[in-house]
């Protein structure tokens, strides 16, 4: 998923379900000079994807040991 958000920033978007972005991506990459920020925004979207999902497991977790 990281190389596709290198390579093919707006593609990353579009596979998350995140559509507005993926547009406003694919606009930006369209320009040359937009590739190199379209990706960088992919791939700091999806480590932030990533951290908030371990985030709320971690919260999950945390009310089963609190209540047992």
């Amino acid at each position: 998923m990281l190389l596709i958000a290198v390579l093919v920033p707006w593609l990353s978007f579009f596979l998350r379900g995140k559509f507005l972005s993926g547009f406003l991506c694919l606009f930006l990459q369209i320009t040359i000079l937009g590739w190199i920020p379209a990706a960088i925004w992919a791939v700091a979207s999806r480590v932030d994807g990533k951290n908030e999902t371990r985030y709320r497991r971690m919260r999950r977790m945390h009310r089963r040991h609190r209540y047992a």
